[in-house]
């Protein structure tokens, strides 16, 4: 039900006072601004008052048979690249009219409408935190999480299958790989680790520039790995992880590099005195840990373009984005740089980019991964994922990184991790997959296409469920993630804005300029679509052991020169990219994504599964059984590098 409430003004008065102060100092950024705004009846927006009224989410049909409206994302911004995103930026920066410009935009966004001026029943759910519950999951091994970070990964190689000989014509190496030669002798890490430095040292310049790394520290790289090749000889290796090459987001703690968060002033003012608790863990198993990957500016987009340090390129084609914002980390992967790499996932940043780069990519469920030495900029969306050339590395890699902090007091009682145990031959049986088809088409054809053909072999080879759903809502639920990432992120700058928002990249300062514009009322109103959204996905999860979906709405698309040195706005292929992930996030939800196929232009398409709280080994499982059936058509990127040739 829908309350209008509208109040006229004189259009030509109006257009008077914007021509007044178009010969103001910022003349022509105003003169812009009226032709992108030439109907001053459009204008009217401003003083049209719409509203929902939601009904109680136990009163939604979620079935297929739902007279629930699919709401297709109509995002109204033009794509700003050069000197247009600087006026704009100007724009929204004068304080009068750069009010009345956000004031605009969110209402042809419908954000007034939607959530602003809404009505709920539910009430607010600020932080989604799930009570631990020991599930029941099929062909597990329980570990207690109080283990250590190398009994942990002892564990989790216990789970992986036998090896058989490998068919597929291409495939990345993997961890057991390095480990396997670096005890043959066949190679050792510090021979790995100078053909690292080589190949980053080649990527760096032209023609490739693929931008992979923010830094990277040559004497450190080769300190671990000749400590490791020293273990080796020994016969002493800490874990199968030992020696191996693991690149680290530059919006977490690592020692001896500086946090930027993709920015060229954060670490003055916020310096990084240890290592995140997860790269402690990564330490501990002796994982060569090579630097700080390339990452969107403090993860304001979804490009990975960074005007700083360069965009970071997809190595199917370097002419086409890794996506963000850690795309760093998922194009070191898919270059075969590192078979393993860590990232932050706010709003899709870990699943997306492994999308769109071809590799596996996995959020575990909200504080699964203490959050201790991440950048404090999304506290209740964020969560440390990790991007893999396999999904029986992101296992290994999960096994060491899961587990609440002991010298912390836990916020839940977490006892134990489950780990999948893995076959080539079976998977578990009586799956239910829960598919909600407008949502699931709601992307380009090749994607769906793709994803389809995909589910499809899933379910006959398996013989798995497909359960038809309705998810109410999405579109909202967008929104009101947008609304949390953004406030939290303003917040959490706010005290150093003053002095550095002007070295912030031009497309960060314009998203900086909105997320600054959401009142106290809309984030309080965001946080109960998060209620209501939690209670329509329970019952979901009630009857269905995980959600289905394509990762991205679009494959990779291309980087434009225009947008090198002042980044993009374009929050139309934004919302393309970030469609299906929302719900991991803005819900404390685990999902993982797994490579599926191509596009017409041999560019990465990936499957998403999202899960109960707590149901990674589920997940895992589910990643794996895909793999199996897509791995033998596998493609090498243009760009890679392997790293144990002989």
């Amino acid at each position: 039900m829908h309350h209008v409430f509208t109040l006229t003004i004189n259009s030509s008065l109006f257009t008077s006072f914007l021509v007044t102060l178009a010969f103001s100092a910022k003349s022509c950024s105003l003169l812009l601004f009226l032709s992108y705004f030439p109907n001053t009846n459009n204008i009217m927006v401003l003083f049209k008052r719409k509203s929902v009224v939601y009904p109680p989410a136990n009163d939604v049909d979620l079935s297929p048979y739902s007279t629930e409206f699919y709401l297709q994302a109509n995002v109204k911004a033009p794509r700003m690249t050069g000197i247009l995103v600087k006026v704009f930026t100007y724009l929204l920066e004068f304080p009068l009219l750069g009010t009345m410009i956000l004031y605009i935009l969110k209402g042809n966004n419908l954000i007034h409408e939607l959530i602003t001026n809404a009505e709920f029943e539910e009430s607010p759910l600020y932080v989604p935190l799930h009570q631990f519950e020991d599930i029941e999951e099929k062909e597990v091994k329980c570990i207690d999480s109080s283990l250590s970070p190398p009994e942990k990964v002892q564990h989790a190689i216990d789970c992986l299958p036998i090896s058989l000989e490998r068919k597929p014509s291409f495939f990345r190496w993997t961890i057991m790989d390095y480990s396997k030669a670096y005890r043959s002798g066949d190679i050792t890490p510090l021979l790995v680790a100078e053909r690292f430095v080589a190949a980053i040292d080649e990527s760096v310049k032209p023609p490739l520039q693929m931008g992979f790394f923010i830094d990277y520290n040559v004497d450190d790289i080769l300190r671990q790995a000749t400590e490791s090749t020293i273990r080796y000889q020994r016969g002493e290796p800490i874990s199968v992880l030992d020696g191996v090459p693991v690149a680290i987001k530059d919006e977490i703690d690592c020692l001896p590099y500086p946090t930027t968060g993709g920015t060229k002033w954060l670490h003055k003012e916020r310096p990084c005195k240890d290592d995140a608790c997860c790269v402690k863990r990564l330490r501990q198993c002796g994982a060569i840990l090579v630097g700080k990957s390339n990452m969107h500016e403090l993860g304001s987009g979804a490009s990975g373009i960074n005007p700083h340090y360069g965009p970071t390129r997809n190595p199917y084609d370097c002419k086409k984005i890794a996506g963000g914002s850690s795309g760093g980390s998922a194009s070191l992967v898919s270059a075969g740089l590192c078979p393993v790499a860590l990232g932050v996932d706010g709003g899709g940043s870990v699943r997306m980019p492994a999308a769109l780069c071809g590799v596996v990519g996995l959020k575990p469920t909200f504080t699964r991964i203490p959050h201790d030495g991440v950048l404090p900029i999304n506290w209740t969306v964020g969560m440390v994922g990790i991007l893999a050339s396999t999904v029986e590395d992101a296992l290994i890699v999960y096994a060491a990184l899961g587990g609440e902090i002991p010298s912390h007091p836990p916020s839940s009682v977490l006892t134990k991790i489950n780990l999948p145990r893995l076959s080539l031959t079976k998977s578990i049986s009586s799956i239910r997959l829960a598919k909600y088809g407008k949502w699931f088409d709601d992307c380009s054809n090749d994607v769906k296409v793709c994803c389809s053909l995909a589910l499809l072999k899933l379910q006959d080879h398996y013989n798995w469920k497909i359960i038809d759903v309705t998810i109410p809502d999405i579109e909202m639920m967008r929104l009101a993630h947008y609304i949390t990432i953004g406030s939290e992120c303003s917040t959490a700058l706010d005290s150093y804005k003053a002095k550095n928002f002007a070295e912030l990249g031009w497309d960060v300062r314009v998203a900086q300029s909105i997320y600054g514009a959401f009142s106290g009322i809309e984030y309080v109103k965001a946080q109960r679509i998060r209620n209501r959204q939690l209670q329509f996905h329970k019952k979901i999860f009630s009857e269905a052991d995980v959600i289905v979906s394509p990762t991205t709405g679009v494959t990779a698309y291309p980087i434009q020169d225009d947008a090198l040195k002042t980044g993009e706005l374009d929050y139309v292929n934004g919302a393309a990219l970030v469609r299906y992930s929302i719900a991991g996030n803005f819900l404390g939800l685990p999902a993982v994504t797994v490579p599926v196929g191509y596009d017409k232009l041999g560019l990465p398409i990936g499957l998403q599964f999202i899960g109960k709280p707590w149901s990674e080994a589920t997940l895992i499982h589910l990643a794996f059984a895909m793999q199996a059936i897509c791995m033998s058509d596998y493609r090498k990127p243009e760009y890679y590098y392997d790293m144990l040739r002989r």
